[in-house]
């Protein structure tokens, strides 16, 4: 990983979050919550599971050093996996776009030595790892485009064409 790529993916996390959710914004109540045969039962709780997922890990990379970031005051809490980050698409689509603009911030104050630097945290487990800095950044980018698949899987048993993710036109 390096600068330029990171923030290629940071633009590209960004972007592509705004056009699915331009998708999501449209959903009626029944829609955001309709049930799935999956591990993430619904597109609300699928949107949950990767904002909470993207919250923990910037406090997690946040151990690494001294990031402005992290002065944001949506660190001021703490959210679990088990809970609820919001309620209604409303919430999530305002929550979701400052989430992304953080990330941008992040990505943008990483630099090239901290890459090659060990993160030492604790998962949602509690268990201790010891990792590379810059995979678990890697890692974080690749889970959000996984459940993203998701998302649209989602949407096209729901009937409703989605074409949002497509990395081509950032480079």
């Amino acid at each position: 990983m390096d600068i330029g790529t990171l923030q290629l993916f940071a633009r590209y996390n960004e972007k592509t979050n705004k056009d699915m959710n331009t998708f999501i914004s449209k959903l009626n109540e029944i829609q955001w919550d309709t049930k799935f045969q999956a591990y993430y039962p619904s597109i609300h709780k699928i949107c949950n599971h990767i904002y909470i997922s993207d919250f923990n890990w910037l406090k997690r990379f946040s151990k690494l050093r001294d990031f402005e970031y992290m002065r944001d005051d949506i660190f001021l809490d703490e959210i679990q996996f088990s809970m609820e980050a919001f309620k209604t698409q409303k919430e999530y689509l305002e929550k979701r776009e400052h989430l992304d603009e953080i990330i941008t911030q992040f990505a943008n104050e990483v630099t090239g030595k901290d890459f090659g630097c060990s993160l030492k945290y604790n998962d949602s487990k509690g268990i201790e790892h010891n990792r590379n800095f810059g995979g678990l950044v890697m890692h974080m980018f690749n889970h959000q485009t996984h459940h993203r698949g998701m998302v649209s899987v989602y949407l096209e048993m729901l009937g409703i064409e989605n074409d949002y993710s497509n990395l081509l036109l950032l480079v």
